[in-house]
């Protein structure tokens, strides 16, 4: 027997308690009460990477990062735009393409997102030393790297 599924046995139960924790913290709940707009998760994703990046980007882009297609962002783009959250602006790399960037409202209502899933995450790593928030940081992204390549070869 290879050790691959001895370690899912051990890692899929965690990956199960870690979702079930955070769906029962509701932290996606709590962080968007935060921003003052009751926002869904997909327009959350929309500002957020628009807060991380601090650059305006292409609804491609923002669809690449949210591993989803373009029409699903232009569509949460819209919804945005109309509160006010986003706008769209030209890319002075190509004049005929727009990108969208946060208003000051939807750079406001970002942070205060992403403030209320810092604090958290915070919180629940202060008694981790710096190397192992490091080693955490860098496992997370390489499962991530790894399933999305992994599931994109399914497509």
């Amino acid at each position: 027997m290879s050790a691959v599924p001895s370690l899912l046995r051990d890692l899929l139960p965690r990956l199960n308690e870690l979702s079930g924790t955070l769906r029962r913290g509701k932290l996606f709940e709590r962080a968007v009460e935060a921003t003052g707009f009751p926002l869904e998760r997909p327009a959350m994703s929309v500002l957020g990477i628009l807060h991380i990046e601090d650059a305006p980007l292409r609804v491609g882009e923002i669809a690449n990062r949210m591993n989803v297609v373009g029409p699903h962002v232009t569509r949460q783009v819209q919804g945005l735009e109309g509160r006010g959250l986003v706008r769209r602006v030209a890319d002075p790399d190509d004049q005929r393409a727009r990108l969208i960037e946060l208003t000051p409202e939807g750079k406001a209502a970002a942070e205060r997102y992403v403030g209320v899933i810092e604090g958290w995450f915070a919180d629940a790593l202060s008694g981790w030393t710096a190397e192992d928030r490091q080693l955490l940081d860098r496992l997370m992204k390489k499962l991530v790297e790894d399933l999305t390549a992994g599931l994109s070869d399914l497509d």
